[in-house]
């Protein structure tokens, strides 16, 4: 199962909505919508997602927080090492092995251990402000 698809079962569920109900409301077949739900397709489409975020009636951070487990849902992950550090590759590969047997606790703190380590986003650039006669400043 994904991360998309567990939420979304908890939301069929929290709110009594069958599988075949809302397949028909976001014009999808209810076969689709269960191969989603158990990992057994690739991440949701950008618009697959608005239309959950809309018939659930999810707003702001619930909202995005559904757009963000459609990213991390893709059930058939591909890491590429090329270029990386011997440590580097075989790390990869031996999560890949040990990944199915991991107990819950451990899963946590690899998300913990990769929350402390993931790079932050760049900071926007701001436009320079324009000075008093209507031109810009370039310091």
């Amino acid at each position: 199962m994904t991360p998309f698809g567990a939420r979304l079962r908890a939301l069929r569920a929290d709110r009594g909505v069958t599988l075949k109900h809302l397949a028909e409301a976001l014009q999808v077949s209810a076969a689709y919508l269960s191969a989603l739900e158990h990992g057994k397709r690739g991440a949701p489409s950008a618009g697959l997602v608005h239309q959950v975020n809309e018939y659930f009636g999810l707003i702001w951070d619930d909202a995005d927080d559904l757009s963000r487990l459609a990213r991390l849902s893709n059930p058939r992950v591909t890491v590429n090492t090329a270029g990386l550090t011997p440590e580097q590759t075989a790390l990869a590969n031996r999560l890949a092995q040990v990944i199915g047997r991991l107990p819950p606790e451990t899963v946590a703190s690899l998300h913990a251990v990769l929350d402390t380590t993931t790079p932050q986003a760049k900071p926007r650039l701001r436009r320079a402000a324009p000075s008093r006669s209507g031109e810009r400043r370039s310091d």
